[in-house]
């Protein structure tokens, strides 16, 4: 389906996947246009030739507007961080505004919807030896309303499919990498803290299992589903598992700097995270982590991509090689 110089819609093109999709829309001569927030945070997109639409997802009218002409929509925007001061934020941004995505999608005939989901919604792993995949079904409640928002908004998405839109879901992991420090490159963020001697935690025990996908695989992949991803479909984004023990071991390796790093029990982290939240409500700020994101934080997220692999042509950069090049970025800031 893909063909050079196509039109083609982004919404959260100024986020960490977002921003590096566009780059290479950009490179293949594509047209792009962008939803965002605020031209001025914006002006580094404006530069590369990108077509600015300044709003949000609750507008309709300038959603149909800015997909007029459009072959493809990618849509990435979504509230991801780990506190809202109003939980129904959450559902406002990723279900009603994908639900505005897509319909606006539907009127101006759009050949293509590519939305961007989370490898959360299909977890946990029973087990490390037991990744889940595409089939996987959720066995425990949903951990925090991002996760079980992004689940509402693919059941969505597939009804949508129903009316006619082909719509390709992906499921991206842990996503790192170079480029922007934002609360999605939240392993560059770790990274620097390491580098500067002052990170000294360890999640739980370290054995908890995460799955790390390199940000250029997750972009290749939004451009692979572009081009041969099946309507209706799912396709889990991932890369290598590991342990946070073995993380870190690989982050003292290629740092050359060994850490003594602190364990902190479940138990010690959520009762944390609760005085941290009690504070962010009196304060008027915000929490580093709350009860439900230190739950996600000791489960177990071993992930196959193997269907994106077979289906897609999708690759995996090993973790120890992507690792390297974010040090090697960071160190030249």
């Amino acid at each position: 389906m893909y063909t050079p110089t196509m039109e083609v819609f982004v919404t959260g093109a100024t986020g960490y996947i977002g921003y590096s999709l566009v780059k290479e829309l950009i490179k293949r001569n594509d047209r792009v246009s962008a939803l965002v927030r605020s031209k001025e945070k914006a002006a580094d997109l404006a530069a590369m030739g990108v077509k600015l639409y300044v709003g949000d997802l609750q507008n309709v009218q300038l959603l149909e507007q800015a997909m007029a002409g459009a072959s493809v929509v990618f849509h990435l925007a979504a509230y991801a961080k780990p506190w809202a001061k109003d939980e129904r934020t959450y559902r406002q941004v990723n279900v009603t505004g994908t639900d505005h995505v897509l319909t606006a999608a539907l009127k101006n005939n759009v050949q293509k919807v590519i939305l961007t989901s989370t490898a959360s919604v299909y977890g946990p792993a029973p087990s490390p030896q037991h990744p889940v995949d595409e089939n996987t079904r959720r066995t425990i409640p949903y951990t925090n309303s991002y996760e079980s928002s992004k689940a509402e908004a693919e059941v969505l998405a597939r009804s949508y499919v129903k009316q006619g839109l082909a719509v390709v879901i992906l499921s991206p992991t842990r996503v790192y990498g170079p480029g922007k420090e934002t609360d999605s490159n939240g392993i560059a963020k770790l990274l620097r803290l390491y580098l500067a001697g002052k990170w000294h935690f360890m999640p739980g025990d370290g054995n908890s299992v995460g799955n790390y996908c390199y940000v250029d695989d997750v972009v290749r992949g939004h451009l692979l589903a572009m081009a041969q991803g099946r309507s209706g479909e799912n396709y889990l984004l991932g890369g290598e598992d590991a342990t946070y023990q073995q993380l870190f071991a690989l982050i003292a390796r290629l740092t050359g700097k060994q850490r003594k790093l602190i364990p902190i029990p479940g138990s010690l982290l959520r009762g944390a995270s609760w005085v941290m939240v009690k504070l962010a409500k009196l304060t008027g700020t915000k929490p580093l982590i709350t009860p439900d994101w230190t739950r996600k934080l000791l489960l177990h997220w071993s992930v196959s991509s193997h269907k994106a692999e077979r289906e897609l042509g999708y690759t995996i950069t090993p973790l120890k090689e992507g690792l390297s090049r974010t040090l090697q970025s960071l160190q030249q800031k």
